[in-house]
């Protein structure tokens, strides 16, 4: 079966911006069919680490709030808190985090919910009976919720090769204990001789596994990293902070099994519920929101697509970010990769975007074939 994936582009004019088109594409991808009235709609947004500045606008999301008010729901703007430590690793320090990006009450005209409480210990655990995961910890108030919404910030991934759909699904909406479950069998490793002794994996480590030991005699620096695997939970921070590939993930022992993990839980989320995606391939950055900055975009802003199709959603992104022309500032253009047909693997040579989507789609979750729709706005197709 092809599913359908809508799509309209960054063009504009008065009248018909950007909040107006996705107004519309929400429309032709079913909105407003859904059934909603008096029932609680987790829009499910990353809120981005304050620094960064390529997530997702607060307009969009209160553009899609509007809509679904309008159909007499009661939606609410969520996330769950991180694994790592950082500015949203619980939901005080989270919600102070979310203002300071914009996303408020008054901003986006419905409440901002922690879907895990104050500690990430507020959880639901759904049955999924899955190949690696029996039942899957979702964030209590995401799997109260009646209806999903997700909207979802296309880009690189460190570990992942890309966030879309699946990983906004599946990992932003575990809770901590559920991130934990997914990444607890991928302990990254240290490879000394590429190690400076920043310590800068050591201060980022929320599990006290990372400490400063002797470096090797022939080695140019006096100290350097090394894990107490006791302690380490696979989160991958090190991962994400090491600036000279000291820290590494053991991608050819549990990369894939982390991918299909995310897609495990993809399905308790999504079970028994009516559900809708939005991609905004907008400020395509190198790495996650999760960072605290972000690299310059890879490719130009290409636009907005939807789907009840998750799977589908993320492969047309894909297709789309390789068809595209690579800008000459970014890291890509930088690796002289404008001639590449597969740009996230030029991000991320360790990683492999097809395991995720194969996977979800082996499971039910959705399919890799799909019609890309261009959606009408105001009489004219602006695609």
């Amino acid at each position: 079966m092809t599913a359908k994936v809508y799509f309209t582009d960054m063009r504009s004019r008065p009248g018909m911006g950007m909040l107006e088109k996705l107004q519309e594409i929400a429309k032709a991808a079913g909105l407003n069919s859904i059934s909603m009235e008096k029932k609680f709609v987790a829009v499910k947004i990353h809120f981005g680490e304050p620094g960064n500045v390529a997530f997702i606008r607060p307009n969009y999301a209160a553009r899609i709030v509007s809509m679904l008010k309008a159909n007499k729901a009661l939606p609410f703007l969520t996330d769950c808190n991180t694994l790592y430590k950082g500015r949203r690793d619980n939901a005080v320090s989270h919600l102070d985090a979310a203002a300071e990006n914009g996303f408020t009450p008054s901003t986006v005209a419905c409440h901002v919910v922690i879907a895990d409480g104050i500690k990430g210990t507020e959880q639901a655990e759904i049955p999924v009976h899955q190949k690696h995961c029996k039942t899957a910890k979702i964030g209590s108030a995401i799997a109260s919720a009646d209806i999903i919404v997700t909207l979802n910030h296309f880009k690189g991934h460190e570990m992942t090769s890309f966030g879309g759909a699946l990983k906004n699904i599946g990992m932003g909406c575990a809770s901590v204990a559920g991130k934990l479950e997914m990444h607890s069998t991928s302990q990254p490793k240290i490879t000394s001789q590429n190690c400076v002794g920043c310590k800068v994996c050591v201060q980022h480590c929320n599990h006290g596994a990372l400490s400063m030991v002797p470096a090797p005699a022939d080695h140019k620096f006096k100290n350097v990293a090394q894990i107490d695997y006791a302690k380490c939970v696979g989160c991958g921070q090190c991962v994400a902070v090491c600036r000279y590939d000291a820290a590494r993930v053991v991608w050819d022992a549990n990369g894939a099994l982390v991918d299909e993990k995310i897609a495990e839980y993809c399905v308790a989320v999504l079970k028994d519920k009516p559900a809708l995606h939005f991609n905004f391939v907008m400020n395509v950055s190198p790495e996650c929101d999760c960072w605290n900055s972000n690299d310059a975009a890879i490719i130009p802003d290409l636009g907005i697509l939807a789907s009840t199709d998750p799977v589908a959603l993320d492969r047309a992104c894909i297709d789309l970010v390789n068809k595209a022309p690579t800008l000459s500032a970014s890291v890509l253009g930088e690796k002289q990769t404008a001639a590449s047909d597969d740009k996230l693997n030029c991000l991320h040579p360790r990683t492999d975007w097809r395991i995720i989507l194969d996977y979800a789609q082996s499971i039910g979750l959705g399919e890799q074939n799909y019609e890309l729709v261009p959606v009408a706005c105001g009489g004219s197709i602006i695609s």
